[in-house]
């Protein structure tokens, strides 16, 4: 995983290295929320769209390893301006790849990512960016007039 930051500072790529190994029983949705820095209604949110599936123990939710990997490669499709949508379409094609031949190639931070997911999600970042930097302008200009009334 790569850089993204949890909302105290930490890096989420630390925070899930800083877990040595899933315990017997599992994670519970609080250990995950706390390690990659989100919130239990994000968890249950991903749940509720099929990315995520725990076991229940009474109403306790058990999160596997799969789960934290998959919380894991949610996240940096998140943070790379990826859909829910398509990093769902992307992990059904990780899992169907494992169970094909066994041997997954991760690009980015352990996303399969074709050129073309590639190339569409850099033309469509840079324009939001470009977007984004021509609100900045407007704004800053508009406080500079303020400022000098």
């Amino acid at each position: 995983m790569a850089t993204a930051s949890s909302p105290d500072g930490r890096s989420l790529a630390s925070a899930s290295a800083s877990i040595p190994s899933e315990p017997a029983s599992g994670f519970t949705i609080s250990d995950l929320a706390r390690d990659f820095g989100v919130t239990l209604r994000t968890l249950r949110f991903y749940e509720s769209r099929g990315l995520l599936s725990p076991a229940r123990s009474g109403m306790t939710r058990i999160y596997s390893g799969r789960d934290r990997a998959r919380l894991a490669l949610i996240l940096k499709g998140k943070q790379l301006g990826f859909t829910l949508v398509e990093i769902r379409a992307m992990l059904s094609n990780e899992e169907r790849k494992h169970g094909a031949d066994g041997e997954a190639s991760a690009s980015v931070g352990g996303l399969q990512l074709t050129r073309n997911q590639i190339s569409e999600q850099l033309e469509l970042l840079r324009s939001q960016h470009s977007e984004i930097e021509s609100a900045i302008a407007e704004l800053e200009a508009t406080l500079s007039k303020l400022g000098r009334s």
